[in-house]
């Protein structure tokens, strides 16, 4: 099956932004919301958004803090919002018309924007197309094919980070009480670095800080991140920083608009004066050159204590709360300039000049996202940095910390109800002590491992709750091979993804509630909660009516699935689960530490944190200390002739989801099948600027992975580094190339080559026919 290329006739490229928001953001957000669910929906929705009572927008993570602004959301919150409260519908006419092998043609952005799901549909084996099937009726064709299985370990259970709490902890409970701990998540593919990094140090795999601290920082490194689009709102927590006297550090190997200077829409000196100046410095990094900058910050903070002893290092903190230290000093002392300038693209003064900045500094904060996490040494990356905050005492304290962002509204909180397939035993005793069976122990598989079973034939049914599995995972071509072998592939969605084009021998599309919808159980309105960034635990109230009486809740589909497929052999009260979310709550609250009273103290229109031991000084690690590593130096090292290619998002992007084919603060309009390089390295390569490319990965398996028909686009990018978009670039990323430890893909280090592409006779262009959507009439 061949996806379309986005053909590139219509690219326009301007220099790029040097500030994010102001009044341009409020009005392209304006523009696309009124334009998917009109004025009155639009008006709906975004004032009920990130409010109490109101909707926690599915966004992102970052959290909301104790006093909200009005209109608290940005840009792309209110475009996501916005494009799931769309009045268009797919209906069973539309299923009819487009056989799967032309939705298999179709642009990402031309899926998504045929609208809300509407009834289930059914693949049947040989079928061509989808048909409306009966809830009962698909609810009895997965519980016979799960019960059919030689063993529960042959199925998976998939979420994404839009899942709200409750239906995470009921799927990791029907799993678990299935037989499996089968439960891959999105977090595999992008955060599980920092998980992995976290526990092997500090013993918790989230983060440490608040709203509070980050405000509150003297120095915030923000590295491997673009908040301007990924988390908009985190630019404003800066600016508090900033107007408190804290100090920014950029590192990133691209120059951010959003990092250069914001202009606080919701302020005056944002709509018509300057904004706010963000990164006192920007470090323009090679593309995993991050752990090399730390150890060489950390041996710097060494020789500072040498030459002034007791000024520099928190010995006392040092000495009472961590183990391993003269070891890891040891290594650090040997870290050498050459290779630390080679890996990192910097120069020594640039280096020296932060660590000036560090010196000067009593309360430090590090933030990072995927540019950290998606690479083959993101684990020893995150670990140097606590290493470099563990120095100073930078850990447990106001104003220091460490802060991974992540990028889905509730994939903190995924993780946090269970949805892990190596949940701690302590965990698994609780579920089983709780609900009166007995967990499984055997660890079950990830995103990667589960591709790779469902490939070699050792799992063939695939339950996706929200996401896009096929445009996030990576190696794309395996990926969808592996689930065309599945018996059954089911995705429970709001809307069409490229996911529901590529199916097992029977599929299923089962339609569900967004987050924006109102969800009424025997009669009573429900809510859900999330937990953000920062632990911090909120409800989430739908507002508009659902796009049609034939949806189902998540917790619904969980719990009757579940109900049909256990049977009598479970005495969890599942429908009791499906009329009454409280109910789940007050099970979460006897499981999970720190949901105590959950029902009671979600009820605080701010919600509630969560502990974190280690603002306490505790440590659950096997030792009781917070824990120095010895790290080896590495960065990926591309040939001569290449180039470290990097994915990441357009500005008009949400995850897989393009809103259209812009990327504003880059400078790039009406065309997504581009790549960025600096001009010295095209120079180098003999590559000129709007040449047209494929872009070839190189990986040890001798593999040829190609992504044909890019446009070179000459950008102020760090030398030897490249970036373009996901999911375009998703088929380069070869399944085993994951990172150390984590397993996660490495979709920000690939070798690639641009390879110019061989003219074609010229043709007429291809416009995609234009679906007319159906539309409803009403608000609520």
């Amino acid at each position: 099956m061949t996806q379309a290329v986005d053909e590139n006739d219509e690219l326009r490229v301007t220099p790029p932004k040097t500030y994010a928001a102001g009044v341009p953001g409020v009005r392209h957000a304006l523009t696309y919301a009124i334009g998917s669910s009109g004025t009155r929906r639009t008006a709906l929705t975004l004032l009920s958004l990130n409010q109490s009572k109101g909707i926690d927008c599915p966004g992102c993570a970052w959290p909301e803090g104790p006093h909200r602004a009005r209109n608290e959301y940005c840009e792309n919150g209110a475009k996501h919002i916005s494009d799931e409260a769309t009045t268009r519908r797919v209906t069973r006419q539309f299923f009819a018309d487009h056989a799967i092998a032309d939705l298999g043609t179709r642009t990402d952005r031309w899926l998504n924007e045929q609208g809300r799901l509407t009834e289930p549909m059914v693949k049947r084996p040989g079928a061509t197309h989808y048909a409306p099937i009966g809830w009962d009726e698909a609810f009895d064709l997965m519980a016979g094919e799960l019960r059919g299985l030689g063993s529960p370990d042959e199925a998976m259970f998939y979420t994404s980070g839009r899942v709200s709490n409750e239906a995470a902890f009921l799927l990791q409970l029907f799993a678990r009480a299935f037989g499996t701990n089968n439960l891959p998540d999105c977090s595999n593919m992008c955060h599980e670095s920092s998980g992995s990094a976290l526990n092997q140090t500090l013993g918790i795999g989230k983060g440490s800080v608040s709203l509070d601290d980050i405000h509150g920082a003297d120095l915030v490194f923000v590295v491997g991140q673009n908040p301007g689009t990924n988390h908009p709102r985190m630019l404003s927590a800066l600016e508090e920083t900033k107007r408190n006297g804290g100090k920014v550090v950029a590192v990133n190997t691209l120059p951010e608009a959003g990092l250069m200077r914001f202009k606080n829409p919701q302020k005056a000196r944002g709509i018509v004066g300057k904004g706010t100046a963000l990164a006192d410095v920007f470090l323009k990094i090679r593309a995993g050159g991050d752990l090399a900058l730390f150890q060489m910050l950390n041996r710097l903070l060494l020789e500072a204590e040498d030459a002034a002893p007791g000024t520099v290092l928190d010995r006392a903190f040092i000495d009472d709360h961590t183990s391993g230290f003269e070891e890891a000093a040891a290594h650090l002392r040997r870290t050498g300039w050459d290779d630390v300038l080679t890996a990192t693209g910097l120069t020594r003064a640039e280096i020296e000049g932060v660590r000036d900045l560090v010196l000067g500094s009593d309360r430090i904060i590090v933030c990072w996202a995927m540019g950290l996490t998606q690479h083959k040494h993101g684990v020893p990356t995150i670990r140097e940095i606590v290493n470099f905050l563990l120095l100073r005492g930078n850990i447990g304290r106001p104003g220091a910390g460490v802060c991974p962002v992540r990028g889905h509204s509730n994939v903190q909180g995924d993780r946090t109800m269970g949805i892990w397939e190596r949940m701690p035993q302590w965990f698994l005793d609780a579920l089983g002590a709780e609900f009166g069976f007995t967990a499984p122990t055997r660890h079950g598989f990830d995103s990667v491992d589960g591709v790779r079973a469902m490939r070699d034939g050792h799992a063939s049914v695939f339950f996706g709750v929200a996401g896009n599995f096929v445009r996030a995972m990576s190696d794309s071509d395996v990926t969808e091979e592996a689930l065309r072998r599945c018996r059954l592939t089911v995705q429970i969605s709001t809307k069409l993804n490229r996911s529901h084009t590529v199916c097992g021998e029977t599929a299923l599309i089962l339609p569900t509630l967004g987050r924006s919808d109102r969800d009424v159980q025997a009669g009573v309105e429900q809510f859900v909660t999330v937990e953000d960034s920062m632990s911090q635990v909120h409800a989430s109230y739908g507002r508009l009516r659902p796009a049609s009486p034939d949806l189902l809740s998540e917790v619904a589909i969980i719990s009757r699935l579940a109900r049909r497929t256990l049977g009598e052999r479970s005495t969890i009260p599942w429908a009791e689960f499906e009329r009454d979310y409280g109910l789940i709550r007050d099970r979460i609250a006897r499981v999970v530490p720190g949901f105590d009273d959950f029902n009671a103290r979600v009820a605080d229109p701010a919600g509630f944190r969560l502990p974190n031991p280690v603002n306490e000084y505790r440590f659950p690690t096997p030792s009781g200390t917070a824990v120095f590593t010895r790290n080896d130096l590495e960065w990926l090292q591309a040939p001569p002739g290449h180039l470290v290619l990097q994915s990441l998002r357009s500005h008009d992007q949400w995850n897989t989801i393009p809103y259209a084919d812009n990327d504003r603060y880059r400078g790039i309009h009406g065309a997504r099948r581009i790549v960025m390089a600096n001009p010295e390295d095209l120079a180098d390569l003999g590559i000129a600027d709007r040449q047209t490319v494929d872009l070839v990965s190189v990986w040890t398996d001798g593999v040829e992975r190609r992504a044909p028909g890019f446009t070179v686009i000459a950008y102020p990018a760090a030398r030897g580094s490249a970036a373009a978009y996901y999911p375009e670039t998703n088929v380069l990323i070869p399944l085993d190339s994951v990172a150390d430890i984590s397993n996660t893909p490495t979709s920000k280090g690939i070798v690639v080559r641009l390879e110019p592409r061989v003219a074609e006779p010229a043709h007429e262009p291809v416009h995609e026919p234009v679906h007319e959507p159906v539309h409803e009439a009403g608000d609520r």
